[in-house]
C-alpha cells in the first residue's frame, strides 16, 4: 500500500465510499489499519459520505457517575447481537446538575455547578473530531435546568436565579448553532421555577417539569402554558418520546406512556414479566424509533452492572400501549458499587 493510499488500486473517492459502508461498530478497530484510515475515520468526510448514502445509524450516548462522583460519557454501538459501549474522552470539567442536548452531530453539556459554583459554561463533544471544546457561554449560570432542540435551535430554561435582572430576562434562552449566539426568550414571571427535574420535546414544544407543576413552550407561536395536572402527576424523572407518546415510569416502577391528545397515562403492556420494576429509576431514550431503557443491576462481587433493553413500542387500535423487547443485555459490567446513569441521549452518525 502506497503512503497515504486508502485501498490499493482504488481512487481515494471510491475507497472512502467503501470504508464508509462499514458499520460504526468497527470504526475503532479500523483506525489501527493505517494513519490514513485513522485520519479519515476521525474526519467529517466519513460522516458526510455516510449521510449522502443513507448509511446513518442511531447511537445511544450515556453518562454514568460512580459513588465517588466520577463522571464518564460513553457511546453504545450495536451490530447484529453484539454491543460495544466505548468511553468518550474525559471532559475538561465535570459539572453537577448540567443539562444536555444534541444538535448537528454534537453533544452539548450546559451549565451545572463545579466546586459548588454554578456555571454558564457550555461544553460540546464533536463526534467528527472526537474532542470536547468550549462553546459560547449561556447568558446566565444554570444548574438543574431543562433543555431541548427544536428545528435545529437549542432551548434551555430554568435552573437560574430569578431575583436578578439577568435571571429574569433570560430565564429561558435559545442558541442558534448557525450564528453561535444565545438570545433571551421572553417568559412570564408566574411560570418561572428554579429547578427542573425532567424535560422532553413533544409535538414541537419543549415540556419542562419543575418541582411544582411544569411548563410548556411553543417556539412556533412564542407562547407559554402550564402542563396538565394529569401529566404533572404522572411524570416521574427522565422520559423519552416515541411516535408522539411520552414514556416515563410511575411510582410502582412500571413504564407508562402519556397521550397528549387524550391527556391520559396508560401502562405499557406486554413487559410485566420481562423487565424489572424500576423502583430506583431508569433512564429512557428514543434511539432510532425504539425505546431504550437503561438501568443498574447487581453484578458479580457486589459490583454494579449497567443493563439496556431495546423495546418496540406501539399504540394499538383500541388506544392501548404495547411493547416488545427486541434485545436486553449488560452493556457495562463490574462498575464500582453505587454507579448510576445520569443522562441518556441519542444521536445520528
Amino acid at each position: 500500500m502506497a503512503e497515504g493510499e486508502l485501498l490499493p488500486g482504488l481512487p481515494d473517492d471510491l475507497a472512502i465510499q467503501c470504508i464508509a459502508r462499514v458499520p460504526t461498530f468497527f470504526h475503532s478497530t479500523l483506525t489501527h489499519v493505517s494513519k490514513s484510515w485513522k485520519s479519515l475515520l476521525q474526519s467529517p468526510i466519513i460522516f458526510t459520505v455516510r449521510k449522502a448514502f443513507n448509511l446513518k445509524e442511531e447511537h445511544l450516548f450515556l453518562c454514568v457517575r460512580t459513588a465517588a462522583s466520577t463522571y464518564q460519557w460513553c457511546i453504545l454501538h450495536r451490530y447484529n447481537s453484539q454491543t460495544l459501549c466505548s468511553p468518550l474522552p474525559q471532559m475538561p470539567s465535570h459539572p453537577i446538575g448540567a443539562a444536555c442536548a444534541v444538535s448537528d452531530n454534537k453533544l452539548f453539556i450546559l451549565g451545572g455547578s463545579v466546586n459548588e459554583a454554578v456555571s454558564s459554561a457550555v461544553w460540546v463533544y464533536d463526534c467528527y473530531t472526537h474532542k470536547w471544546n468550549p462553546a459560547p457561554r449561556m447568558r446566565v449560570p444554570r444548574e438543574f435546568s431543562a433543555a431541548g432542540t427544536i428545528d435545529g435551535k437549542m432551548y434551555v430554561m430554568g435552573g437560574c436565579q430569578v431575583n436578578t435582572w439577568a435571571g429574569s430576562t433570560s430565564w429561558a434562552e435559545v442558541f442558534d448553532p448557525s450564528t453561535g449566539v444565545w438570545s433571551p426568550v421572553p417568559s412570564p414571571a408566574e411560570i418561572r421555577e428554579r429547578w427542573m427535574h425532567g424535560n422532553a420535546v413533544l409535538e414541537g414544544k419543549l415540556f419542562a417539569m419543575a418541582d411544582r407543576g411544569g411548563v410548556v413552550y411553543d417556539p412556533l407561536t412564542s407562547t407559554w402554558n402550564y402542563v396538565s395536572t394529569r401529566l404533572d402527576n404522572g411524570w416521574r424523572g427522565r422520559a423519552a418520546v416515541v411516535d408522539g407518546i411520552l414514556y416515563s415510569y410511575d411510582f410502582l416502577g412500571k413504564i407508562r406512556g402519556y397521550d397528549l391528545g387524550k391527556d391520559r397515562w396508560l401502562e405499557l403492556q406486554g413487559l410485566q414479566k420481562q423487565l424489572p420494576k424500576f423502583l430506583s429509576g431508569a433512564t429512557l431514550a428514543n434511539v432510532g424509533g425504539r425505546l431504550y431503557v437503561v438501568w443498574e443491576g447487581e453484578g458479580a462481587n457486589k459490583h454494579t452492572d449497567l443493563l439496556c433493553a431495546a423495546l418496540d413500542v406501539r399504540k394499538e387500535s383500541d388506544g392501548s400501549l404495547r411493547g416488545t423487547i427486541l434485545w436486553s443485555q449488560v452493556i457495562l459490567s463490574s462498575l464500582p458499587r453505587g454507579t448510576s446513569t445520569i443522562q441518556c441521549l441519542s444521536m445520528t452518525l
